[in-house]
Order: C-alpha cells, then sequence, then structure tokens
C-alpha cells in the first residue's frame, strides 16, 4: 500500500475507534450498554439502520454481483420500502410499548420459555454466518493492497471492532455507525464517478459494452409456477425473499429492535426506520453501477481482466494443492468466467486504477461497511445472552456489576467465534450467496413463530410446537437435499426449487400449520364445552 493510502486508512481507523472508546463513559451500566438510555435522534438511528444493512456483504458482494451476472439481486433492496411499512405500522408500536430490551422475551409470553430459546439460537447462528461473511469479504478486499494474509487481516479487523464496540456499547455502536455510512457512500459515489469518467471512449462506452451484456437485467419477469425450479431467481422470487428477510430484520431482528429502543421517542423510532429503508435502494444501486462499470472497464481492458483472472487462477490452485507454474495459471484462468471472479474484482480496481490518497478512502469505506454491521451483531448477541440466558435461566438477579460483566464478555466471546466463522469462510466460492442460503436457514422458523403469535390468537404453546417441528424439518429438506450430504439414492426427492425460496416456504409453512392446528383444536375445545 502507498504511504498516503495507508495514512488515509489508519486515521480512519484510528479515529473511529477512538470514537468508539470515547462512549465507555456513556456506557458503563446496563440500560445505556443496550440501550443509550432511550435517547438517540431518529436521523443517527436510521443511518445505523442503513450501515447495519449494506456491510462489506453490500460493497463487495453486490458489486462482485452485478460484474459477474447482473442486477438481479438489486430487486432484493425493492422489498425494504414494503416492508418499512409494516414495521413502521405494526412492529415499532409493538416493541416500544412493551419496554423490553429483548426481541424474544415476547416470544415466552406467548407460547412458553422453549419459543425464546429457539429464536435466540437461530440468531446467534445467523449472525455468526454475518459476521464471518463481513469480515472475510473485508479481508478479500484488504490483502491485494496490503500484501497482508487475509487470515491475519481477519483477525485484526475482529479485534479491533470487539474492543470498541465492548467498551463503547449501543451508543458507540450507533455513532460510529453515523461516521461509517457517511464514509461509505461518499466513497461508493466517488468510486461510481470514477469509472463513469475513466471508460476509454467516455460515459456512453460503459453503458453500450453493459447493455450488449445483459448487464442491466433484472432477471426474469415469468409468473410461470416452474420458475422456480430454475437455477437463476427471477424477478419475483428474489422481492418475494427479500419481503421474508425484511420482515425478519424489521421484525425480529435484535440489532433492530435495539434501534427501535434507543429512539428519543416514537417518532424518531419510526422516522429511523423508513430513512434506512429509503437510502438502501438507492446506495445499493450505486454499488451495482460499480460493478457493471468494472465489467465494461474490463471488457475494454482486457490486460486488466487478465491479471485478475491469474490472480484468482493462483489463488485455487494454492487452495487445491497443486503445482503453481505459468502453464497451470494460464490453464486454470482460462477456464474462469465473470461469475467467478466477481468478488476479485473491486480490489483489483481499487490496487491499479485508483489514484493515491483516493484509493486509502476506498479502503476505510469497504472498512466502515464492515465495521458497522459487525459492530451491531456483537452488541445485541451479548444483550441477547444477558436478558435471555443469564438473567432468564442462571442468574436471575443478577446485580448491575456482574450484569455488565456478563455483557462484556459475551461481547468478547462472540467477537471471537464471529472472527473463527470468518476463517471458515475462506473456501467458499461466492461470499454473498453463502451469506443468503445460511441466512434463509437460520432465520426461517423464527420467523415464522413470530408472525404466528401475531397473526393468530388462537395459536396456542402445542400448536406452535407442531408448527415450528414441522417448518424446521421442511427447512432441513429444502436445504440440505441440495448438498453434498443428501444421498444420491434419494436424487428424485430433492429440493427442485430455488434455494430463496428455503424461507418463503419454511416460514410459510409454520404459520399455516400453526393457524390449522389453533383452530381445529378450538373447535375441539367448543365442541367438548358444548
Amino acid at each position: 500500500m502507498r504511504a498516503i493510502d495507508l495514512t488515509v486508512l489508519v486515521i480512519y481507523l484510528a479515529g473511529v475507534f477512538g470514537l468508539g472508546c470515547w462512549f465507555s463513559k456513556k456506557s458503563r451500566n446496563t440500560q445505556a450498554f443496550m440501550a443509550a438510555g432511550r435517547s438517540l435522534p431518529g436521523w443517527a438511528v436510521g443511518l445505523s439502520i442503513f450501515g447495519t444493512y449494506v456491510s462489506s456483504i453490500g460493497f463487495l458482494g453486490n458489486t462482485g454481483k452485478a460484474f459477474g451476472e447482473n442486477w438481479n439481486s438489486w430487486v432484493f433492496a425493492l422489498s425494504l420500502p414494503i416492508t418499512a411499512f409494516i414495521a413502521v405500522r405494526w412492529f415499532v408500536p409493538f416493541y416500544r410499548k412493551s419496554n423490553e430490551i429483548s426481541a424474544y422475551s415476547h416470544l415466552e409470553h406467548r407460547f412458553g420459555p422453549w419459543a425464546r430459546t429457539y429464536a435466540l439460537v437461530c440468531y446467534l447462528l445467523s449472525q455468526l454466518a454475518r459476521i464471518g461473511t463481513i469480515l472475510y469479504l473485508v479481508a478479500l478486499a484488504l490483502a491485494p493492497m496490503t500484501g497482508w494474509g487475509v487470515k491475519t487481516i481477519i483477525l485484526v479487523t475482529g479485534l479491533l471492532v470487539t474492543i470498541y464496540t465492548l467498551v463503547g456499547g449501543i451508543e458507540a455502536v450507533i455513532w460510529t455507525d453515523v461516521v461509517q455510512s457517511i464514509v461509505l457512500m461518499a466513497g461508493a459515489l466517488f468510486c461510481a464517478a470514477l469509472l463513469l469518467t475513466g471508460m476509454p471512449d467516455g460515459p456512453g462506452q460503459l453503458f453500450q459494452v453493459a447493455s450488449a451484456n445483459g448487464k442491466f437485467s433484472l432477471g426474469s419477469f415469468s409468473l410461470n409456477p416452474s420458475s422456480v425450479t430454475l437455477p437463476e431467481p427471477t424477478f419475483w422470487i428474489v422481492l418475494v425473499y427479500g419481503i421474508f428477510i425484511n420482515l425478519q430484520n424489521f421484525g425480529i431482528d435484535q440489532g433492530f429492535v435495539q434501534r427501535y429502543i434507543t429512539a428519543k421517542s416514537d417518532r424518531d423510532a419510526k422516522f429511523s426506520v423508513w430513512l434506512g429503508a429509503l437510502l438502501f435502494p438507492i446506495i445499493s444501486a450505486v454499488f451495482f453501477f460499480i460493478g457493471t462499470g468494472l465489467f465494461s472497464l474490463y471488457q475494454t481492458d482486457q490486460s486488466l481482466l487478465n491479471e485478475v483472472k491469474a490472480q484468482v487462477a493462483e489463488t485455487r490452485l494454492l487452495q487445491a494443492g497443486e503445482s503453481v507454474t505459468a502453464e497451470s495459471v494460464s490453464a486454470k484462468a482460462a477456464t474462469l468466467t465473470s461469475s467467478d471472479i466477481g468478488d476479485k474484482v473491486l480490489p483489483h480496481f481499487i490496487v491499479h486504477k485508483l489514484p493515491a490518497g483516493i484509493a486509502g478512502l476506498l479502503i476505510a469505506a469497504i472498512f466502515a461497511a464492515a465495521m458497522s454491521s459487525m459492530d451491531t451483531s456483537l452488541n445485541s448477541a451479548a444483550t441477547l445472552y444477558l436478558c435471555d440466558i443469564h438473567k432468564r435461566y442462571l442468574r436471575p438477579g443478577a446485580g448491575e456489576k456482574e450484569s455488565m460483566r456478563v455483557l462484556y464478555i459475551a461481547t468478547l466471546v462472540m467477537g471471537i467465534a464471529g472472527t473463527i466463522a470468518a476463517l471458515a469462510m475462506i473456501r467458499v466460492r461466492s461470499a454473498l450467496d453463502a451469506w443468503w442460503n445460511l441466512q434463509g436457514i437460520f432465520t426461517g422458523g423464527m420467523l415464522g413463530l413470530f408472525l404466528l403469535g401475531l397473526i393468530s390468537r388462537r395459536a396456542r404453546n402445542p400448536d406452535a410446537v407442531v408448527s415450528v417441528i414441522a417448518g424446521i424439518l421442511l427447512i432441513l429438506w429444502l436445504s440440505l437435499s441440495k448438498t453434498a450430504l443428501w444421498p444420491e439414492s434419494l436424487a428424485n426427492w430433492a429440493n427442485p426449487v430455488h434455494s430463496f425460496m428455503t424461507i418463503v416456504l419454511g416460514t410459510s409453512t409454520i404459520v399455516l400449520v400453526g393457524i390449522l392446528a389453533g383452530r381445529f383444536a378450538w373447535r375441539g375445545g367448543r365442541s367438548r364445552r358444548v
């Protein structure tokens, strides 16, 4: 890394770390650590929600998707305004009135302790997958510029974020997210402008090359039921998937629920949801435009494209334990497609095409994306451990000092576990695909249970147990039957639909089975009473 780029990056990291640690004075009790005294303005909470949504999954993952494929994945962002309306109308008032910090305490009131614990486990697993993906992608971006190994960057980044989150609590998370969101947006917009002005034959060439290769496509608009069996998701599948995932985010994700509570008024909480939900589709479109612009630029300059392919080919040969020679690298590179190298192009562009200082700003923006999401996961996981495990099962009468010690330890443990998950992501081909698939598996069941509790007044504990078991069995089949774990003898019984449908079908099954079970039990009970 050039000296000026390194200086920009170090100044940024030091500033964010210092800002996070500064809030240690305000986070010395549990209410401040978990809820920031319920005093934060809506615009700050909204920028924090936006920053949590984006992460390095959005910056690098979506850029790579646009380079390797098209804008089909951007349809996910279009679901946010739809789910934001639902959140503002029902979810935000629900949690603001409950006056409880844990997003899952109401599940115990509705269905019993098992429901609360079940949702907690699902959430913690999803956050481990999220942290792992975030750290891996940011390490992927930094490795070619710093010369450091991916593992080293994962360890350093994980440590840095864990420390300031542990020290500063939720207020440090939100205010550092504000700074990081601004840096992220500035970096993305600047990068898009550079691509527009950097095409050999002017900005028009970017659109010509991209259009000729179908890069602006949003996917098929087919409504044919058989379209769910296609390998590529249609516009409608991504939209429906986005609606279900974002219902989970706004409705039962601890990181979002805590933000509703930190806002100083109901109006501020609702404003924060709209701000985050409307900002994300706009900035996400910028990410996809960057990926599309990179595709056009690298198509017009084959030397750049060949460099990236050679780097990816060498990495894969090393991972496979094969010999690395000029001939083997060339042969491997010839087999790579745009999808194979999508995640690697933006880091390569930053190294080879950006002027000194600007590259440091873009790397700071990528760091911002990673840190603003990881710190949320750490704080929310620690909060849940204290509220839903320690005080619920282990030490109900835990005092303030003991509770703060538990929060610190839980934050540290989650940071370490997330870092280990990131190391395990190194061999994953597409980090974005892996994250979406894991999120669908871990969150499908908890969303269904949450919606069942809100929609059906008749459903009781036994009905919820039956519905969750049915949903889990379906989710396991939908997920495992598409992996190498599924026996070849049962190939004809494998899941025929796209993996994005896992959360949709799993959630719907839990809700429908629960409603039917509750209605059947209620009618039977009334009949017996008569």
